[in-house]
């Protein structure tokens, strides 16, 4: 026979009250929360994957601001090179107009004034600004301008720096380009570098036979021709390391005109002794393109056949130079295509990892409301009872009997 003492059904009673008390206030917690796993004891197997799904969760929420400044960054600075490939454009058009031979002195000077204005556009598009106030041509040097005018001719202030950004694991992107390489860099028109003529000039300097030109040289390294007038008004030609060049015709004198390496060229008023020095593979900066324009276009001397030749050489470079840096840019901005599709690519890769990612933890976190409010319902009733036999329970007595 067992003995059940009054404290015994006493503590029995308010244990299974506070049982079903703690459940119902889970099941509470549950509907008020909107989860069903609040704390790692509710399931723990559970909350372990929970916490794990919230981690690779932020990691990807990261890596999608990452994608979006990218994006950001890459459409600002492929909007300043469309920008500029429009200023070098108007540029063009004026340098074209300037090599009208019926111009006035006045006419050239117009054409010098828009070119200046032009000019100062080019460099504020250069000195394009990011979001934060940064100068997005500027390499690492973000706080400084990316050129700045020194003794009235632009030069590049930055480094050659390129800042990249993580997008995904393992996956980056760069997201800035330095000036220099963009503005400063393009190929230069072949052109007379220096000369020991006084008056001698070359006449109709150009570019005639791509191919013979590339064969002859190799187009990433600078290079230099050095003409020479010799005895009887020949003219020969050596590369920069002393060997001579094979022209077309052969043996040409003063006042010929002749190829060599596919460049075409006459030699006029020199004399013996007189070299001239062309450079080959050099590069330029479309900003000392634009300002020696300008400069020969408020300097100009025509009126002898030197002067007109000089002028037309400007004209011939100016625009041979101005369509290599317009290339030069319209390269870059292929670039950035090529860049913005790979961060639109990842942006998808991540925005689908992300509802995945969620659609999992919803799964193991969210609560199934219908089924939490049943068993409110039943709780409460069940804690009801509870609490209803314990009072009836708990009057109990033998001397109700007695």
């Amino acid at each position: 026979m067992v003995r059940i003492s009054s404290q015994q059904i006493f503590s029995g009673g308010i244990n299974r009250m506070q049982d079903i008390n703690s459940d119902l206030v889970k099941t509470q917690q549950q509907i008020s929360t909107g989860k069903k796993v609040n704390k790692p004891s509710d399931d723990p197997v559970a909350a372990a994957r929970i916490l794990k799904l919230d981690q690779n969760l932020s990691r990807v929420e990261t890596y999608q601001r990452n994608a979006d400044l990218a994006n950001n960054r890459l459409k600002q600075e492929e909007s300043a090179l469309s920008s500029a490939i429009d200023i070098i454009q108007r540029v063009r058009e004026l340098t074209v107009q300037a090599g009208n031979g019926s111009l006035s002195a006045n006419d050239r000077k117009s054409i010098s004034s828009e070119l200046k204005e032009r000019l100062g556009q080019l460099a504020d598009v250069a000195n394009t600004r990011d979001a934060s106030g940064e100068y997005i041509f500027s390499g690492f040097q973000g706080g400084s301008p990316a050129f700045v005018k020194e003794d009235g001719a632009w030069t590049y202030n930055g480094d050659e720096g390129q800042r990249v950004l993580e997008i995904d694991d393992g996956v980056t992107v760069p997201i800035s380009d330095h000036g220099k390489g963009i503005f400063g860099s393009a190929p230069a028109a072949v052109s007379v570098k220096e000369t020991t003529s006084a008056n001698g000039f070359i006449s109709g300097l150009s570019l005639k036979n791509e191919g013979a030109f590339k064969a002859a040289f190799q187009p990433s390294l600078p290079d230099d021709l050095t003409v020479t007038v010799g005895a009887g008004n020949s003219v020969s030609v050596e590369d920069k390391d002393g060997n001579p060049m094979v022209t077309t015709p052969t043996n040409p004198v003063v006042g010929d005109s002749f190829e060599v390496a596919g460049i075409e060229m006459a030699l006029k008023d020199a004399v013996a002794g007189e070299t001239f020095t062309i450079g080959i593979n050099d590069k330029q900066s479309i900003f000392s393109t634009i300002e020696t324009l300008i400069t020969g276009l408020d300097n100009v001397s025509k009126g002898t056949p030197k002067g007109n030749a000089e002028y037309d050489a400007l004209i011939s470079e100016s625009l041979a130079n101005l369509d290599n840096g317009q290339e030069s840019i319209l390269q870059k901005q292929t670039e950035l295509g090529g860049r913005m599709n790979a961060v639109e690519s990842t942006s998808a890769f991540l925005e689908d990892s992300a509802l995945y990612t969620k659609e999992i933890r919803s799964q193991l976190q969210d609560v199934d409301y219908a089924e939490a409010i049943s068993n409110l319902s039943f709780q409460s009733f069940v804690l009801q009872a509870a609490q209803q036999s314990f009072a009836q329970i708990s009057r109990l007595s033998l001397f109700d009997r007695l």
